[in-house]
């Protein structure tokens, strides 16, 4: 089966506002020494206004308002944006927008960092990048963060179990799979991309998001990882992955199959199932003169 367009992939980011209370209780926060490095690139502290991108449960935004910074916090799910709402009530300054990053009506020159966690892809691409450089003060800066898979030798032969099930059960899906690399091949991609962030987050993701003219928006592109690895016994892999955009496309046939392939691997090891995966801060700093003409 050919790769659906990107278009299309990208309405399958509205599935997780259907389940924001499971996304909330299932989805890893985000590591705090991550947060703290982009808050120091960003040179950023409390009191400083900075605008987040699907903010969903609030995750990222709980640990901006913990730094006293006065978030601006985007989310087009209503469901999760209500239980953002009820998680940060009274933890600080949060001021919560109902819409879609490409509708939102934003200020210009207004915020000193954009932050984005596990969000940005869901954004057109063609507006995300650009008005992301729009909102921010010159030399601003943009901090996306999310985790991605990762190989290492002592979790390859669960991984490739796990993938093996979704071949099974999934092939198509299986096919357009993200990558997954090791350390020094995933940092190794990402110095090879450093003059165009968006490139930079298309090879961590296998994400088709790169724009040539991000590369005149942004400069100074870093990257911080922190890798880690994972156990998950068949239940709570199954309660993961029903929060994840490829399980809504899966028929309930093929979600049951899908449960009984990871309790077969489970029942094989003898032990939890293993992942690697690596956290990932990818930040970028607004050029002084960064409107550009898109042809």
């Amino acid at each position: 089966m050919t790769r659906m367009p990107e278009s299309t992939a990208r309405r399958y980011g509205k599935v997780f506002d259907e389940i924001a209370a499971e996304y909330d209780r299932r989805r890893p926060t985000y590591p705090d020494a991550l947060v703290d490095q982009a808050c120091l690139v960003a040179g950023i502290r409390s009191g400083d206004h900075v605008l987040e991108v699907g903010c969903g449960s609030g995750q990222l935004t709980r640990g901006l308002v913990a730094r006293g910074l006065h978030v601006t916090a985007i989310e087009p799910g209503k469901n999760l944006l209500a239980l953002a709402r009820q998680n940060l009530e009274g933890a600080g300054e949060v001021t919560f927008v109902n819409a879609r990053f490409e509708d939102a009506l934003l200020p210009r020159d207004q915020f000193q960092a954009v932050f984005s966690a596990s969000a940005f892809h869901w954004v057109d691409p063609t507006v995300s990048w650009q008005k992301a450089a729009d909102v921010l003060v010159r030399g601003g800066t943009l901090a996306l963060v999310q985790y991605f898979g990762l190989e290492e030798p002592r979790t390859k032969r669960d991984q490739e179990a796990a993938l093996a099930a979704v071949r099974k059960v999934a092939p198509d899906m299986a096919a357009n799979w993200p990558a997954y690399r090791d350390l020094d091949a995933t940092l190794a991609g990402t110095e090879q991309r450093r003059g165009n962030v968006s490139e930079v987050w298309a090879w961590l993701g296998s994400y088709d998001l790169g724009q040539d003219y991000v590369g005149r928006l942004f400069d100074d592109v870093q990257v911080a990882v922190m890798p880690m690895l994972v156990e998950h016994t068949p239940d709570e892999l199954n309660a993961l992955l029903r929060t994840m955009s490829f399980y809504a496309r899966l028929s309930l046939g093929q979600r049951q199959a899908l449960e009984r392939e990871y309790e077969a691997i489970y029942e094989r090891l003898g032990r939890p199932i293993r992942a690697s995966a690596v956290a990932a801060l990818v930040t970028a700093g607004r050029v002084n003169n960064s409107v550009v003409q898109l042809l």
